[in-house]
C-alpha cells in the first residue's frame, strides 16, 4: 500500500519534468580478449516553468546511463526568473572552460534561436523567445555548463529591488527617468 503510493508520487513528480537527452558518448576499455564498451549520457530536465537542471551518467548500457543522468539532473535543479514566463529579463554571458555563451532577451514571436545543447536547456526551462550564441568550445558538456553559468547570473527586477531595499515600481520609475534623459541628450 505504502509502496504503491510512493510509486504514484514518483510518477507524478516525473510527469512534471520534461527531459531531453543532449549527448551520448560511447567509450571503450581495452581488456584481454577485446574491448568493453560503456556509455556516458548528458541529460537536461526542466518543468518548463523556470526550473532546469542537468546531469551526467555513466553505465554499461544506454538506458541505465540515461536513468543515472536524469537522477543527477533532478539533484541539480536551479530556478531562473523569466520575464512574462517567456524570455529572459536581460542579456547574460556565461562561460565554462573554453565554452562561452551569450544569451539575449528577445521580443515575442522570435522563438528559440540557439544551437543544439543550448536549445535543449531553453526548451526544458520553458523559454519561448531567446537569442543565444555559443563562442569557443562546441563540446556539449562545456556548452551546457556555460549556459547554466549564464542562467545563474539572470536576475529579476524583484530580486534587484529586494537587494537594494527598494520597491519594484521605484526601480522601474528610475529606469524610465534614465531613458528619457538619454533621449533628451540624443536630441540636443
Amino acid at each position: 500500500m505504502a509502496r504503491e503510493r510512493r510509486d504514484r508520487d514518483r510518477d507524478r513528480e516525473d510527469s512534471e519534468f520534461v527531459d531531453k537527452l543532449v549527448h551520448i558518448n560511447r567509450v571503450a576499455k581495452v581488456v584481454k580478449g577485446g574491448r568493453r564498451f560503456g556509455f556516458a549520457a548528458l541529460v537536461v530536465i526542466g518543468d518548463q516553468k523556470g526550473r532546469v537542471g542537468y546531469g551526467h551518467g555513466k553505465a554499461r548500457e544506454v538506458p541505465e546511463a540515461i536513468r543515472k543522468a536524469t537522477d543527477a539532473a533532478k539533484r541539480t535543479l536551479i530556478r531562473v526568473p523569466l520575464r512574462e514566463g517567456r524570455t529572459l529579463h536581460h542579456d547574460v554571458f556565461g562561460r565554462h572552460g573554453a565554452g562561452k555563451v551569450i544569451c539575449r532577451a528577445a521580443p515575442p514571436g522570435t522563438g528559440i534561436i540557439a544551437g543544439g545543447p543550448m536549445r535543449a536547456v531553453f526548451e526544458t526551462l520553458g523559454v519561448q523567445d531567446v537569442v543565444a550564441k555559443s563562442v569557443g568550445s562546441s563540446n556539449p558538456y562545456n556548452m551546457v555548463r556555460a549556459t547554466f553559468d549564464a542562467l545563474s547570473r539572470e536576475d529579476s527586477p524583484r530580486g534587484v529591488a529586494a537587494r537594494r531595499g527598494l520597491k519594484v515600481s521605484a526601480l522601474q520609475a528610475r529606469r524610465r527617468e534614465d531613458a528619457t534623459v538619454d533621449q533628451v541628450e540624443e536630441q540636443a
